[in-house]
């Protein structure tokens, strides 16, 4: 994947939004497969899963090479590895701003010490 990380990451996450291209990087995961092989489950026409496997090229996704008269369709790890690391690094900082958000709760003094009752709801009324 070339460009500007943020240009990569969007057209990754743009490439992923689809759910046959989803389906087809989740097979990639267990290893190599041709457009044959990652067509056979779908209905769709063997054009369609190469336009699908052109937008994931194009996202650096997945590469295509020449093995014989096979062309086998390779997952890129590096891809994912860079969409994970953006994933992490936000969901840590999230986690981080909820656990001050906590902590500034547990600070604040509690209703049932403030009003002088523990039983706001009436029920022994």
């Amino acid at each position: 994947m070339k460009g500007h990380p943020e240009d990569r990451l969007s057209r990754a996450f743009a490439a992923l939004s689809d759910p046959v291209r989803r389906d087809i990087v989740a097979r990639l995961t267990v290893g190599d497969a041709t457009v044959n092989d990652l067509a056979a489950p779908y209905d769709i026409s063997l054009q369609a899963v190469s336009k699908h496997l052109k937008v994931l090229e194009e996202a650096g996704l997945v590469t295509r090479r020449r093995e014989a008269q096979r062309r086998p369709v390779h997952l890129e790890r590096e891809a994912l590895g860079l969409m994970t690391d953006w994933i992490d690094r936000h969901q840590r900082r999230a986690e981080h701003r909820m656990a001050r958000l906590e902590e500034a709760l547990a600070d604040l003094p509690s209703s049932d010490t403030t009003t002088g009752t523990s039983d706001t709801t009436g029920a022994d009324r």
